[in-house]
């Protein structure tokens, strides 16, 4: 019987189950799609049911695929920051408020005047956050307090996951590190937090290492899924830092950009970075005694695939027909038009911004429409725009001293080689695409197997697993034609930063 590790990745689309041989090799896999829900605009909100009702369904798949295989570890990743709340029967008291929801201005501030912008810098790496979880607990307390009082466990995305396969209330440092409720050099709850928030640290889970085990398999999990009961479920980590143990990054100066629903720049450091302006993350790594600074564009292939849905019907129909992704048809049209998009730029800020600038009123636009400009041209500028807003984080992480010159890129746009290029040519450094796709549910499969002993360390599993694949040069020239339009897309924000603000009050 074939032994494997099971990776599980809680996505905003959806969420992919795989199984990986234990030398990385993928058996099988399943993703299962579930929607957003937008109440209001910048609110964002899932309904956890449809998260485990895709586990399952994914569970099911791959071990029907598999046939058979012998399950020996579950690791779990998943996108970070939701808020997920539950009542003392462990069902969910409301959606969940997730990640790219830009609600918590008000809350936001009242963080700011209880504990005090730099000391919740000093103490969580992070400047707060709408997107960040303790703010969403804030809003719901003062807006929903029937919910609130009724809550007796918060978990995250992944976590919710973890407790439907196990029964345990647990989470792990590199997702709990983006709730804003940690001390990320202690690796542990914060106190002087928790307590002036007035959040009661009884409803918090129990806080692990990534590779540590946090329970196991139960036997309702058993007769639902197929699985064993007593499989053991590591900590996981949340998406990106599970993303990174995927692509071996996972040692001070390696990093990578992952461009899926959001974008992400994200490098290891042996000790805290902290950026005092708040323009980038601090977080724990999924690797013990390591931390991360991480970026976060909030509508990167979000933007997109608002731009598909709404603006290109003729080349989904053609990909139909052709029997291929819409999004290769979208980037033949984008290859013939010139670095700079026929002098149109896109700012993708559709739904607020985190980094660098952390602004949940600033919303997007294509600056210089003209007449003469067609799709090809916004399809360009929308891939240009996503790419110059992570070169501009990239620019942070240099100031800070933190290496971004060995860069790997994954996620859906990676099946771009243009938007690779792009990312090459700006950041002046080659771009490698991991040698296998496995991506997150790899990285938390990778976790798995560490912390069952398949895998003596993270660092040797993923010397081992997680290899480079195909790398892009940058091209010089093309650099430099980008220069100026990265220089105006920079002041653009700049410019509008106020008009953002009063349009939000309108």
């Amino acid at each position: 019987m074939t032994k494997a590790l099971l990776g599980i990745d809680v996505g905003t689309t959806g969420t992919k189950t795989a199984l990986f041989g234990l030398d990385g090799g993928l058996v099988a896999a399943h993703t299962d799609e579930y929607p957003l829900y937008q109440p209001h605009n910048g609110w964002a909100e899932q309904d956890p049911a449809d998260w485990w009702r895709a586990a399952v369904n994914g569970i099911r798949a791959v071990l029907a695929k598999a046939g058979g295989a012998e399950v020996l570890g579950i690791g779990l990743s998943g996108q970070m920051h939701g808020l997920v709340m539950l009542d003392r029967d462990g069902e969910p008291l409301r959606h969940s408020i997730i990640w790219c929801d830009q609600r918590t201005e008000a809350e936001i501030e009242d963080m700011d005047r209880i504990l005090g912008r730099q000391r919740i810098i000093e103490i969580t790496a992070n400047a707060p956050m709408t997107g960040f979880t303790a703010a969403k607990i804030l809003w719901v307390r003062k807006n929903e307090p029937e919910a609130y009082e009724k809550c007796a466990h918060i978990l995250l995305p992944k976590d919710y996951i973890r407790y439907k396969l196990t029964g345990e209330y647990a989470t792990e440092v590199s997702d709990a590190s983006g709730m804003q409720l940690m001390d990320v050099a202690k690796r542990d709850w914060s106190d002087e937090v928790t307590g002036k928030l007035g959040i009661d640290r009884a409803l918090l889970a129990k806080m692990h290492e990534s590779q540590d085990v946090t329970g196991v398999t139960s036997a309702s999990c058993a007769e639902l899924t197929g699985l064993a009961a007593g499989i053991p479920v590591v900590g996981g980590a949340g998406d990106n830092p599970a993303a990174a143990v995927g692509t071996g990054v996972v040692a001070h100066g390696r990093a990578f950009t992952t461009i899926g629903s959001s974008a992400v720049v994200y490098a290891v450091s042996d000790e805290v970075r902290i950026d005092l302006a708040g323009r980038v993350h601090a977080l724990c790594a999924s690797v013990p005694g390591k931390w991360t600074v991480m970026s976060c564009t909030q509508g990167a292939g979000l933007s997109l695939q608002w731009l598909r849905n709404n603006a290109c019907a003729e080349e989904v129909r053609e990909a139909e027909g052709k029997g291929v992704d819409p999004y290769i048809i979208m980037d033949r049209l984008a290859e013939a038009v010139p670095p700079g998009a026929g002098r149109l730029l896109f700012l993708p800020y559709l739904m607020g911004e985190r980094s660098p600038h952390p602004d949940p009123d600033c919303r997007g636009v294509f600056f210089g429409l003209s007449g003469v400009h067609t799709r090809a041209n916004l399809i360009r500028a929308v891939l240009e725009g996503v790419a110059f807003s992570q070169l501009e984080c990239v620019e942070v992480f240099r100031e800070m001293g933190v290496p971004a010159s060995d860069m790997m890129v994954t996620g859906g746009g990676a099946k771009s080689p243009l938007w690779r290029q792009m990312l090459a040519d700006l950041y002046g450094c080659p771009v490698s695409v991991p040698a296998s796709d496995g991506g997150a549910a790899l990285g938390a499969a990778i976790l798995a197997g560490v912390g069952t002993g398949a895998y003596a360390n993270l660092v040797e599993a993923c010397g081992q697993l997680a290899g480079k694949g195909d790398t892009l040069e940058p091209d010089e020239a093309r650099g430099r034609a980008y220069a100026p339009y990265f220089s105006l897309y920079k002041q653009l924000y700049k410019s509008m930063k106020d008009d953002f603000k009063t349009l939000s009050h309108i």
